[in-house]
């Protein structure tokens, strides 16, 4: 389609930077009267952060944390400036973690992809995220809804209820997980009910791959996919282009080396941390344990804000060695301690019943001194011994994996 949501989404990419970065000292500083935030960002000048350089100098907040930090300061750990009972709706998501919804519209940012879905005012959008508790379905909803369609809240479970609105409403959108949207079709073609409705759907909350999204083409509906978060809402979607996750326009997005808060260059496999302007609920580089990396160029469908490659694992690679853990955040520590290295990664292996670690560290230079010195490093730092393989620069994969725990399982 060769129409957009607004005029943001096709803006030159140095004037989205310039805006955002303007922009964001306010957010900073709206974040800063949450209790949590402040004691987070202690010491930040929200004036002083109008690049990424800046950006970059401020502490990432990993999502992994928040189930301890919700537990000490309920509801939301300090971490929201709108009082809870100003909420729209109070949320749970599996962990269990809380998160509010404002009352803004449209407050995840989802209209956007469902717009470049295909959906239009007047369409009717089947929804069969669940309904209880958690974010999802509300999340899309409320996109779809700000695009000015109708809803069928058909929730998880009771196929054959679900295909019965289906076939009297005849909806055309379908949003929800492209498991299910296959179970539908599968369902309605074994019972004879009438699910051909479809032609577009936008699906999130389980893989799709190639196979799965030929067959459901196959069967008339055009699927495309977001990731989203509970706590950022939409972050990326794609287009009918189907070249990469299009990031959406009301957050920052930042791919780190996994264990540190320190940005890599388009195209390295690193983690999404994302940075947003939601007044209710604003998030400082939220390090959301996610991998994927950034594209170079722009969408040919027309939008111009950065790409990411979709979702390639996690970052959370922490391993437990000989009794002790050890996290990516270490293995970043010895890059760190020794900067003629570049990549790293860590092997977790077993031999005559015993663990080992074997740090491949790429080097200009095979230097046994070299070596010898990161092996002192990798044992002060984790405090276990390891084998240090100095490697040629580009020898080790761009996958974003600092700990490889290839012991054999069971």
């Amino acid at each position: 389609m060769a129409d957009y949501y607004d005029p943001l989404e096709t803006r030159n990419p140095a004037l989205r930077e310039s805006e955002q970065f303007a922009a964001l000292p306010a957010t900073l500083a709206r974040a800063l009267t949450a209790p949590g935030w402040a004691k987070h960002l202690s010491g930040i000048d929200p004036a002083a952060v109008t690049s990424r350089e800046a950006l970059a100098k401020l502490p990432v907040f990993r999502k992994s944390d928040l189930v301890a930090l919700q537990n000490e300061h309920p509801p939301f750990g300090g971490l929201n400036v709108t009082p809870p009972g100003k909420a729209r709706r109070l949320l749970m998501s599996p962990g269990p973690i809380f998160e509010p919804e404002g009352l803004g519209v449209d407050g995840w940012g989802a209209a956007r992809a469902c717009f470049a879905a295909g959906f239009r005012a007047g369409d009717i959008v089947h929804n069969s995220f669940a309904y209880h508790l958690t974010p999802g379905a509300f999340m899309l909803e409320s996109g779809v809804h700000a695009l000015g369609c109708a809803v069928i809240p058909g929730g998880v479970g009771n196929t054959e209820q679900q295909l019965e609105a289906i076939a009297h409403y005849r909806p055309t959108g379908y949003v929800g997980t492209p498991d299910f949207l296959k179970i539908l079709l599968d369902t309605a073609q074994k019972s004879g009910k009438d699910a051909a409705s479809f032609t577009r759907g936008l699906v999130s909350g389980a893989a799709l791959p190639g196979s799965l999204r030929d067959e459901l083409r196959a069967r008339g509906v055009a699927v495309v996919q977001c990731y989203a978060t509970a706590e950022l809402g939409i972050v990326a979607y794609e287009s009918d282009a189907m070249q990469g996750m299009i990031v959406n326009e009301n957050l920052i997005l930042e791919i780190v080396r996994p264990g540190t808060g320190d940005p890599l260059a388009p195209g390295e496999v690193g983690e999404i941390v994302v940075t947003t302007f939601n007044p209710d609920y604003p998030m400082i580089r939220l390090a959301t344990g996610d991998l994927s990396a950034i594209h170079d160029g722009v969408s040919g469908c027309g939008r111009t804000n950065l790409r990411i490659k979709g979702w390639m694992g996690r970052a959370d690679q922490t391993a437990k060695v000989k009794g002790m853990f050890v996290h990516p955040k270490q293995v970043a520590e010895i890059g760190r301690r020794h900067p003629e290295l570049s990549r790293l990664r860590l092997v977790v292996g077993r031999a005559a019943e015993q663990d080992t670690m074997t740090l491949l560290a790429e080097a200009a230079s095979s230097d046994a001194a070299l070596a010898e010195a990161v092996a002192a490093t990798l044992q002060s730092v984790t405090k276990i011994k390891g084998v240090v393989n100095l490697v040629s620069p580009g020898s080790l994969p761009n996958d974003g994996k600092v700990i490889a725990d290839e012991r054999p399982v069971g």
